[in-house]
């Protein structure tokens, strides 16, 4: 069943990080599992940049919560700053010098974005994993995610309530 609601103007004009952010996490992993990165340069790209978003998440954490770097990483024992934030994501996450520290500086001004995606992510990933197993073999994966497109940028606890009622 596709339920497709009208968008309020909020809905229409704002933009939820989690959520979209989310989605796009998720779209790209369902790639993956439908079997689009079949050569090894696009399956590489894409674990490559599954590498880099974790990394992200880690420096993100790290940056804001006082935590030490643990053992067996470079500067373990040190709290995380932005040179030790630059180091980790050009080693974990691939990228040159100009790029990461962007990122770092990035996850310094704005706390937890690069958490947030990684939530909605999830968020998506567990909404389609409940409306499986409440659907069963008459689970309609086209059908579901025009319903969730549908229903617009939500909070992940509201996007959670609306999809479990499809």
């Amino acid at each position: 069943m596709t339920r497709l609601l009208p968008l309020t103007r909020f809905q229409r004009v704002a933009f939820n990080a989690a959520h979209g952010e989310g989605w796009a996490l998720y779209a790209e992993r369902l790639m993956d599992e439908l079997g689009w990165f079949k050569t090894p340069d696009t399956r590489l790209g894409f674990l490559s940049m599954q590498a880099l978003r974790a990394a992200r998440v880690v420096v993100d954490i790290g940056l804001h919560t006082d935590c030490v770097i643990p053992t067996g990483w470079h500067g373990a024992g040190e709290k995380w700053n932005l040179d030790l934030a630059v180091t980790h994501l050009m080693a974990a996450g691939g990228q040159d010098e100009s790029f990461a520290k962007s990122e770092a500086l990035r996850y310094l001004s704005m706390p937890a974005q690069a958490i947030s995606y990684k939530i909605g992510e999830r968020a998506w990933l567990e909404a389609r994993t409940r409306a499986r197993a409440k659907h069963g073999s008459s689970f309609d994966r086209k059908s579901w995610h025009s319903a969730a497109l549908g229903l617009g940028a939500l909070g992940l606890d509201q996007f959670a309530t609306e999809m479990d009622a499809i």
